[in-house]
């Protein structure tokens, strides 16, 4: 194992922390049943990834990392702005897509810059990144 693969592990949660944290702030202004229902279950696949992230850093005898400061006032500001503007339907669409393409990016990054990370990893990066690419997808029709 290298160091590679516990920093790819890490950073896949501290991914999978924002989006989780991301959805459950929108959750409650959602008015259609159906985006309601494709965000309710990208929450509870991306909550699935973390508990897998987090079994596999325990494993490794590391602990997960938190989003930065930074970052999670960021997300909460960009959120709560918008909706306060508009809180409808296609606003909540546009924030989950941005965050989306926003992860996809990082992901591919992060996989980049840890190349040497073992094949598990790897394959969780990939996990989160298509769930990323299939959630922004679907949410391009409620834009």
């Amino acid at each position: 194992m290298t160091d590679d693969t516990i920093h790819l592990l890490k950073e896949c949660d501290s991914g999978t922390k924002t989006a989780v944290n991301s959805i459950r702030q929108v959750l409650d202004n959602v008015k259609n049943e159906e985006l309601f229902t494709l965000l309710s279950d990208s929450l509870k696949a991306h909550e699935e990834i973390g508990d897998e992230l987090h079994a596999r850093l325990s494993e490794l005898g590391e602990k997960g990392k938190e989003p930065s400061g930074m970052a999670r006032v960021s997300a909460w500001a960009k959120i709560n702005l918008s909706l306060l503007a508009d809180d409808d339907d296609k606003t909540i669409a546009s924030l989950m897509t941005d965050g989306c393409n926003m992860g996809v990016k990082q992901l591919g990054i992060y996989k980049n810059k840890y190349p040497t990370a073992d094949s598990d990893s790897q394959k969780t990066a990939e996990k989160l990144i298509n769930e990323e690419t299939a959630l922004c997808e679907k949410l391009r029709q409620y834009l």
